[in-house]
């Protein structure tokens, strides 16, 4: 298992047309794919969240300098699906993505990211627009509308070493977001459901060869996390019935998936509300003499450490709610209780970060113009961040 430092440096990002070529494009995938198919397996409360500041925390006083700039303002369409997902003929709501990038880019967004390329049959472009041509009918869209697309929640090969299957499936995501003029491609899902390193261990091989066949076609890979992906790695102490490790040396568990893989070629995507989930969650562990050693997560320093690992963030609010076992409750951005003001401005690199708006519960079976209400008082919110 190779150990990888946190340096890195920033890729210069490739410029695609929308007519790409795409043989010289699988051409470029080919050679590192072919190594991966053969390769080895190797073996709180929120009271301990920043103190709630007052009304308007999340806007700032004054004029100050934007803390996201306005090309930089997004939102994930997970956000809309109901929107994206709707039968055009049956409403005069915003229905499939041309409709909904429209009504997006009215709002002010600048970027989107992906959630998959399913739509409505009865929207322009048909149902299922993961292929070349669907590509190419959604990047017309966006350029329409002057919206970048940034990222997808897309296919992440589940077996390792990678079957040729799995591989071409890849290489297609691949060229899709190269034809969209995707920066990044990932998935919403953690690298393991594990909690112990040789889990951790197989999954980093796994994304480090993903990773090299992404760079080779210009994307950065990334992978989103929610809570758990940030609680404690058990790596040490007796072992239970089945041979595994007990106990913890407090080390959490991406905290080490970033130190076993390769800064050049995989990142992450940090979702700022799962992230005070887990400080909410995980602030306590067993160390290996038994004793319980108490940790609380500081996302915004885990991301300062590992600097340009996090070129996305999910920007999603909550309100405190220590009833659910989670300590929040999800609401549109800017009016919850998560100080995103004092987070963007301890993270920095505001041109180089991507914050996507994300509400899972936007969609309602009652309302069906909620989500895009939401979204648009989301926006606001996020263009109100003030330094």
């Amino acid at each position: 298992m190779t150990v990888y430092n946190d340096a890195s440096g920033t890729d210069g990002a490739l410029r695609r047309s929308l007519g790409i070529d795409r043989r010289r494009f699988l051409s470029t995938c080919t050679a590192v794919g072919a190594a991966a198919i053969a390769a080895p397996v190797f073996g709180a409360s929120p009271a301990f969240a920043q103190p709630a500041p007052g009304p308007g925390h999340h806007h700032g006083h004054g004029h100050g300098q934007d803390l996201v700039p306005a090309h930089k303002r997004g939102i994930i369409l997970y956000t809309v699906r109901d929107a994206t997902g709707r039968d055009p003929l049956s409403t005069a709501l915003p229905s499939g993505f041309r409709a909904v990038f429209k009504e997006l880019a009215r709002y002010g967004y600048k970027q989107v990211e992906f959630a998959g390329y399913g739509q409505h049959a009865n929207a322009p472009g048909g149902n299922n627009l993961e292929s070349v041509e669907g590509a190419k009918l959604l990047r017309s869209w966006l350029d329409e509308y002057g919206l970048r697309a940034q990222g997808n929640h897309g296919f992440i090969p589940g077996s390792w070493p990678l079957s040729s299957s799995d591989l071409d499936q890849f290489k297609r995501h691949l060229e899709i977001a190269n034809i969209l003029g995707m920066d990044h491609m990932g998935t919403g899902g953690d690298p393991t459901g594990s909690a112990f390193r040789a889990d951790w261990d197989v999954a980093a091989d796994k994304w480090n060869a993903l990773g090299q066949i992404a760079h080779r076609a210009g994307i950065k890979l990334y992978t989103h996390n929610h809570d758990a992906a940030y609680g404690f790695l058990l790596d040490g102490g007796p072992l239970d019935a089945q041979g595994r490790p007990t106990r913890s040396s407090g080390i959490r568990k991406l905290e080490y998936f970033l130190k076993v893989t390769d800064p050049k070629t995989v990142w992450l995507e940090m979702d700022v509300y799962w992230a005070h989930v887990a400080q909410y969650k995980f602030h306590t562990y067993t160390a290996l003499d038994g004793s319980v050693q108490e940790n609380i997560f500081d996302p915004a320093a885990v991301v300062r450490s590992h600097n340009k690992r996090y070129p996305l963030f999910h920007a999603k609010d909550g309100i405190i709610n220590t009833a659910n076992g989670q300590g929040y409750d999800m609401v549109p951005f800017g009016t919850g209780v998560i100080d995103y003001r004092t987070f963007f401005r301890r993270v920095g690199q505001a041109q180089y970060r991507n914050p996507m708006v994300e509400q899972d519960t936007a969609p309602s079976s009652t309302d069906p113009a909620q989500s895009l209400k939401q979204a648009r008082i989301s926006y606001e919110g996020m263009a109100a961040l003030r330094k």
